[in-house]
């Protein structure tokens, strides 16, 4: 497994890895809010990675194919913020969300961020000890009710962290 930057040509990979995530998680209940997210989330930003994500602060995790993603998204002058952390069901439990996270925390630390901050639901049990398990505490919590291409609303629970 070889974690490397974004390239345009896995724009299609990375899109489909996310649908395939939020699939995953939205609960039937939320189907349509979340087919609604999916399609914001890829509008305004999976569908222009290179434009989003200034300064190339997009990596993937490639075995064979792209079975991981992250993100560092400019959160404030001296913060950045965690985003589209995913790993392929079958590919998880192997460390592989654990190299994305240092790859997304070292680029923070060579950018002179001095705060990470990430938000997740409550649907996203394991991500949420992932990152208490990697040093982050939770600042506070809150029902997200409207949606964007940042969250999906619905009322589910969203946690935020910060290291």
């Amino acid at each position: 497994m070889k974690v490397r930057r974004y390239r345009s040509p896995d724009r299609d990979a990375v899109i489909g890895l996310f649908r395939d995530f939020m699939r995953e998680l939205a609960p039937p209940a939320l189907a349509a809010e979340f087919d609604a997210y999916v399609e914001t989330a890829i509008r305004e930003e999976l569908s222009r990675i290179e434009d989003y994500y200034a300064g190339g602060a997009f990596w993937v995790a490639e075995e064979e194919r792209v079975v991981g993603m992250v993100g560092i998204e400019r959160h404030g002058q001296d913060s950045a913020e965690l985003r589209r952390m995913a790993v392929d069901r079958q590919y998880r439990r192997k460390g592989i969300g654990r190299e994305l996270l240092a790859t997304a925390e070292a680029y923070c630390r060579a950018s002179g961020y001095g705060k990470v901050v990430l938000s997740t639901s409550e649907l996203q049990v394991a991500a949420r000890q992932l990152y208490e398990t990697s040093g982050y505490r939770l600042v506070r919590q809150e029902v997200a009710v409207a949606q964007s291409h940042k969250r999906a609303g619905a009322g589910l629970t969203r946690y935020h962290y910060e290291k």
